[in-house]
């Protein structure tokens, strides 16, 4: 893709945004505040739409490449945009998530597959994207751990192995700079909204899983290392604090950097795209195709994670629930 048709999508992705918060404003379309919350002011939501449309646009610009990819994202992505204005039942998001899985593994061409590896992939696939609509909390940590996700990819497409296009990275990657612009702020903007974080996550696994499939090379999975330790780990806690795991909380270490000790929004979320911009590193430059590495990697990892959340958080609020 050349300057020019870079320019151009990047000026109607501008517009595009700016137009939607115009709807979302003319139509009442906030985050107030609740117990899951990081902020204390009402913001616009839904800001994340851009996400679906940069697909959209790829889609056309590209001559309808990844069809079943895109259906599932423009599924999945207008589910999540209806919960987030009319709070709609939990079977009827979970069908239309299952659903666009379902459009993804036929893009991969998975069902070729035993059942269970199908079951297997389904749970993991769903398990992510929410993780990664729980990880949205706080100012720019959703739009920056994505781009650096995306820029990595983007790396490993030209320099390593091609996954994908390079249209597709470049659009959605000029979504996420636009996103940014409004969200990475003291003061956003517009946040995500379940339809950018889910749609965002949904176009990540998609990529991800083209690069593990092309190389067979599950070390790859490493490049969401970061939000998996801070999910997994928060699930641990809470499931042995004996609390409800589906109810809305402020207990992951970024929302405790945040919250409790204060600490400003685009730190919190700059320690958090650094950190991941390390560890692709290392997995692209030394772990490699290396199973052993890879395990290594995340034993190492998990393990520097858990000690800093015992000394910056202590034993009795993550055991407890005290402090």
């Amino acid at each position: 893709m050349s300057l020019l048709p870079i320019s151009f999508i990047l000026i109607s992705l501008f517009a595009l945004e700016l137009l939607y918060f115009k709807i979302a404003d003319h139509f009442n379309i906030i985050d107030k505040p609740n117990a899951r919350s990081s902020h204390t002011a009402i913001t616009l939501r839904g800001g994340g739409i851009i996400f679906i449309i940069a697909g959209l646009i790829f889609y056309c610009y590209s001559g309808f490449q990844y069809s079943f990819f895109i259906f599932g994202l423009v599924a999945i992505g207008t589910v999540s945009f209806l919960d987030d204005i009319l709070t709609l039942n939990n079977k009827v998001r979970l069908a239309v998530h299952l659903l666009s899985v379902l459009l993804l593994f036929y893009q991969w061409e998975l069902f070729g597959l035993n059942w269970y590896w199908l079951i297997f992939a389904a749970v993991f696939v769903i398990g992510t994207i929410n993780a990664y609509n729980f990880m949205d909390g706080i100012n720019g940590i959703t739009g920056g751990y994505s781009l650096i996700t995306i820029g990595c990819l983007f790396y490993i497409n030209n320099q390593v192995i091609e996954l994908t296009s390079n249209d597709l990275l470049l659009i959605v990657g000029l979504a996420l700079l636009v996103f940014n612009f409004f969200n990475f702020r003291k003061k956003a903007k517009c946040f995500a909204g379940d339809v950018g974080s889910v749609s965002i996550a949904f176009i990540l696994i998609f990529l991800l899983g083209q690069l593990i499939l092309k190389t067979e090379n599950f070390a790859y999975i490493l490049l969401l290392l970061f939000y998996g330790l801070d999910t997994a780990t928060t699930v641990f806690f809470r499931k042995i604090r004996k609390e409800n795991i589906f109810e809305a909380h402020r207990s992951h270490f970024y929302q405790y950097l945040a919250n409790h000790l204060k600490w400003n929004h685009l730190v919190v979320s700059g320690l958090y795209m650094l950190v991941q911009l390390l560890i692709n590193a290392l997995v692209v430059f030394v772990v490699s195709d290396s199973i052993f590495a890879a395990l290594l990697l995340t034993f190492v990892s998990a393990i520097l994670f858990l000690w800093i959340r015992f000394m910056v958080e202590g034993k009795e609020r993550l055991l407890k629930g005290e402090g």
